[in-house]
């Protein structure tokens, strides 16, 4: 699944990346969580963070779904979760040419 997203050209950040702009991908109970940070000078904006979470997560989960993955919103930690079923498998990838 994080190779769907590197494909796709998103940032996918390590655990080390903290605080570094880009995506994050974290195993949670039932899969995984896919969160976003915005950079430092981005945060500053409020409104437009928000508008742009809510844009980047779209982009995300019409990605993984497209892909075959199951991806439901994990509302309270800002970012979408990816069912451990399809989490772990980018059986849908396109072969690399």
């Amino acid at each position: 699944m994080s190779s769907a997203l590197v494909q796709a050209r998103f940032d996918v950040l390590g655990d080390a990346d903290t605080g570094v702009p880009g995506l994050r991908v974290t195993e949670v109970p039932g899969g995984a969580l896919v969160t976003w940070m915005a950079s430092g000078g981005f945060t500053s904006l409020a409104r437009e963070q928000d508008s742009m979470r809510v844009i980047v997560q779209a982009a995300v989960t019409g990605l993984l779904v497209q892909l075959g993955h199951t991806v439901t919103e994990a509302s309270d930690q800002g970012g979408v979760v990816v069912l451990a079923d399809t989490a772990a498998s980018d059986r849908h990838l396109p072969a690399a040419t």
